[in-house]
């Protein structure tokens, strides 16, 4: 995996996360003192909010990897540990971007890269557990159509409350995201968040079709 934060050594790894700590709390003594002067106290707890959502990736996800409850498929797909024969899959989050995305690439081909390497860690994950031909992969996301769906094999289902509010509180850590991706501002459409499921026997059956959009998006690539 092609991932530059798990690439450094762990003393850099703790470096990079006490500056960002700290930095971070500057920025925060700096907007509370703002706030408390204005006494604009909703907003101030708005930033604070969105400020946080911001960096909790850049802390969570290196801890939920060394603990064993996320697993990398790939440098932008991670999936939770399977809980009752249910897998949830996930994209890459700011976290991952940052580290992962070639700052030279062009917005296309960043968003190419982005999608092969969702299908790497598809596959990936198909073949950690085709031997177990009933788990069910579960995921949620605003990228992926339905068509493109069903064409991999998941099948739209209904996209539960507690979703929904997690996406709209990570609105501003997704718009990052989106637009770290795409090279230029790009506000992500929430309102066309969909929920997918899949069986590993029904992700088997297209695992050609899914290694041939890997190849194209490669050939693309270059």
């Amino acid at each position: 995996m092609n991932h530059k934060f798990y690439n450094k050594t762990k003393k850099e790894q703790n470096t990079f996360q006490i500056v960002l700590a700290l930095s971070s709390l500057v920025v925060l003594t700096l907007l509370l003192a703002v706030v408390i002067y204005v006494q604009f106290y909703f907003i101030g707890a708005l930033f604070v909010a969105i400020l946080l959502s911001i960096i909790a990736p850049f802390f969570d996800m290196p801890s939920l990897k060394k603990s064993g409850k996320m697993q990398y498929y790939s440098s932008l797909f991670i999936a939770e540990s399977p809980k009752n024969n249910i897998i949830k899959i996930h994209g890459g989050t700011l976290f991952d971007y940052y580290f992962v995305i070639d700052w030279n690439m062009t917005g296309k081909q960043r968003t190419n890269y982005v999608i092969r390497q969702y299908l790497i860690g598809l596959l990936s994950l198909i073949e950690t557990h085709e031997n177990n031909p009933s788990m069910k992969i579960q995921g949620t996301s605003y990228v992926i159509n339905k068509r493109t769906a069903q064409k991999i094999g998941f099948q739209v289902i209904e996209t539960n409350v507690l979703q929904k509010v997690i996406l709209s509180y990570n609105y501003f850590n997704i718009l990052i995201s989106n637009s770290l991706a795409k090279n230029r501002l790009a506000f992500p459409k929430i309102s066309n968040t969909k929920s997918f499921e899949a069986e590993i026997s029904q992700l088997i059956k297209r695992k050609v079709y899914i290694e041939k959009l890997v190849e194209s998006l490669k050939n693309r690539h270059k």
